[in-house]
């Protein structure tokens, strides 16, 4: 928002939880204030009853890229779900896309033998991929067995062999590999863990579980969805169905978010092009801005 208030940019959020209508408060959703100053795109784009891809991410943040472009702006990609950012930078690999009568039929053959039991089939034809996947990771597991039904080739094929294709960054099209990429990175971890904490506590005095429980309501959501399984909106289900006591919530919830943050530290160290920007050092926004304004400035 800084960087709009001095450059024309418009917003492109790199969030798998900000497409979701109806879930804003578990995902800090920019307010309808912040919406109107400065245009945001894919954000309430999805149901959260719909499932949303790296690949539908990768389609639609490259047509608003180009609109934004068109229009003589500036985007702004802006997010914290790196798979979809390494999927615009790399491009996507070769493999099916979701067949729905092919995941009814694993759900179902899981409700009988358990997901541990679908983990040892994985194994036995991707243990490469089943090797990094935890016994209870429905989703992926799930979504691992699906290609190599659908395929005769394991996930970890998939993920070793890269495709020239038109999502790539160096697309002469949305000329993304022009870009830079800011990485905001904390020197104290405890300043981290506060903030994640002080976060949760705010979402909780602002209506969280209200906004779940209208969520539930609806009938047609199940914490397998990936809306369900993003960071507090799962431990707020597990919750309430009674797998745990609700005075446990928000230390689940905290300690999860702490689990994402790391996750979210370990694939921007793996990106040697960012420019580090300490977020906890005073002034750290207006560094920001500064360094925009230099290499606009330069352009």
């Amino acid at each position: 928002m800084a960087i709009a208030r001095t450059r024309p940019v418009e917003i492109v959020s790199v969030d798998s939880a900000l497409v979701y209508r109806g879930m804003d408060i578990g995902t800090a959703k920019p307010s309808a204030t912040e919406r109107a100053e400065v245009p945001h795109h894919l954000i309430d784009i999805r149901d959260p009853a719909e499932r949303y891809s790296a690949a539908a991410f990768v389609e639609d943040a490259q047509r608003a890229i180009a609109d934004i472009r068109a229009r003589g702006k500036l985007p702004l990609l802006v997010g914290g779900t790196m798979l979809y950012f390494k999927a615009l930078i790399d491009g996507l690999d070769a493999m099916p896309s979701a067949d729905a009568a092919l995941r009814a039929k694993l759900a179902a053959e899981a409700a009988d033998v358990g997901w541990p039991a679908m983990h040892a089939k994985l194994a036995e034809v991707d243990p490469i991929t089943a090797a990094r996947l935890a016994p209870a990771d429905s989703q992926r597991i799930q979504r691992a067995l699906e290609v190599w039904h659908a395929s005769g080739l394991p996930l970890s094929h998939f993920h070793a062999v890269k495709v020239d294709n038109e999502n790539s960054m160096t697309d002469d099209h949305t000329k993304i590999a022009t870009g830079i990429l800011f990485s905001l990175e904390t020197e104290d971890r405890a300043w981290l863990h506060t903030r994640i904490a002080q976060r949760f506590d705010t979402m909780l005095a602002d209506g969280f579980m209200d906004e779940v429980n209208t969520l539930r309501a609806r009938g047609d959501l199940t914490p397998d969805l990936p809306s369900m399984r993003c960071v507090g909106y799962r431990q707020a289900w597990q919750a309430l169905d009674g797998d745990w006591p609700m005075a446990e919530l928000r230390e689940r919830g905290i300690a999860a978010t702490r689990q994402l943050a790391k996750r979210q530290m370990t694939w921007l160290r793996s990106m040697p092009k960012r420019r580090i920007v300490a977020c906890d050092a005073p002034g750290a926004v207006a560094e920001i801005v500064r360094q925009v304004g230099r290499i606009a400035g330069r352009a």
